[in-house]
């Protein structure tokens, strides 16, 4: 009686597990992404800027498109060009001057993002080429890759978030 019933369990199981409804709808079309990640989506533009008392050491720009919830902005501060090639530290970058400390940062949203100069001594007393005709790079990195404890960037180094990320800087969009 035991292997009757066993039997029975046993087709019922087949039976059951193969059947099949009808399909539904398809779902809303997405971008895909780096890893496989829906919406992985990695943006990375170039703004040049002065700071300056009418400005109040800073600037804001508009985010179009905005950024999703979780994603991650970085700014780096061009430092240097040797032979062609750039050097870029991640902000916020701090300087110790005669008159005290003053700091390149930088602040976002889901649809702005600022970059400004923060001291402990009066803006204006900071030497030109401190406020004037400073570049920045922007790297836009979704949630879902930003912080991943397996094999994570060195956010530090530009060069390693690019690669990483499998970010193209050959032709990097410029902001006014």
């Amino acid at each position: 009686m035991k292997k009757i019933l066993t039997l029975f369990a046993v087709i019922g199981l087949v039976a059951f597990s193969s059947c099949e409804g009808p399909e539904g709808p398809p779902g809303v079309p997405g971008q895909d992404g780096q890893d496989g990640l829906p919406g992985n989506v990695n943006e990375i533009f170039e703004v040049t800027l002065d700071f300056n008392n009418a400005n109040n050491y800073g600037r804001t720009y508009v985010l179009d498109p905005v950024i999703a919830q979780g994603d991650n902005l970085l700014v780096y501060e061009l430092v240097n060009t040797n032979d062609g090639i750039d050097t870029w530290a991640l902000l916020p970058q701090v300087y110790y001057l005669s008159n005290g400390s003053a700091q390149y940062n930088f602040s976002f949203s889901y649809d702005q993002f600022s970059i400004f100069i923060d001291s402990d001594f009066d803006p204006a007393l900071l030497p030109a080429a401190f406020t004037t005709n400073k570049t920045f790079r922007v790297v836009i990195l979704p949630g879902a890759v930003f912080g991943k404890s397996v094999n994570k960037a060195d956010y530090s180094d530009y060069n390693a978030v690019i690669k990483k990320y499998n970010i193209d800087d050959s032709n990097v969009k410029k902001l006014n």
